[in-house]
């Protein structure tokens, strides 16, 4: 199964959504789980060093003669039942797109890739061709009017609910195309959480149980 997050603008909380489904999807599936970071942010967010892995960006680089193991190479642990395949430094190149969707999608765990905002080249690939294409947003005119204009259709939504927003889930629903999973509250101590480096250990219970029913 492969399951792609993606946002039509910056600050929808793509990364913080994806890694949480991610580290929800590890504690009950005993195969383990792999997140694939297009992003860029998956190891801060995890509260890991920086890798000095050449990831997703140095592996579309390389070409065709790269051995068919290479992409699980670099992979790193990080915590128990997920690992972390990183972004690297570079362009996400679009040559080789079809391929690490391929190789992503045959995977025999399940993937979760955050394809970030406005996904592009490699990442739109993915995320238009995944299995489950998911749309973090805020209930925000501006942001739905992005998705309703860009080519990329969601599957499912995610919406990060904020106080005094006049859009509902229905709007949402009506103007995507796409039914709404989850409704994720805005919480400090998710950010907490992320800013100290702990979302991995310790998933904080209200975002847990905001994405229960979409991992």
């Amino acid at each position: 199964m492969l399951i792609a997050c993606w946002s039509s603008k910056g600050g929808s909380g793509t990364t913080v959504v994806a890694a949480s489904l991610a580290l929800l999807l590890a504690r009950r599936d005993p195969g383990g789980v792999l997140l694939a970071d297009l992003a860029g942010d998956g190891p801060a967010v995890l509260g890991l060093a920086e890798p000095k892995s050449p990831g997703i960006a140095g592996w579309l680089t390389t070409g065709a003669d790269v051995p068919v193991d290479a992409l699980s190479r670099l992979e790193i642990p990080a915590t128990t039942g997920l690992r972390l395949l990183p972004r690297g430094t570079g362009p996400l190149l679009a040559d080789r797109a079809e391929v690490l969707s391929g190789l992503l999608g045959s995977d025999t765990r399940p993937v979760v890739v955050d394809c970030g905002s406005n996904p592009t080249g490699a990442a739109l690939t993915i995320a238009a061709g995944a299995t489950r294409s998911v749309l973090v947003t805020r209930p925000c005119f501006l942001a739905l009017r992005r998705v309703v204009a860009a080519h990329l259709r969601p599957t499912e939504v995610v919406v990060l609910t904020e106080a005094g927003r006049a859009l509902t889930r229905a709007d949402i629903e009506d103007c995507v195309g796409a039914p709404v999973i989850a409704e994720v509250a805005v919480d400090p101590a998710v950010a907490r959480a992320v800013d100290a480096g702990l979302l991995a250990s310790r998933l904080p219970r209200g975002l847990a149980k905001d994405l229960a029913d979409a991992a």
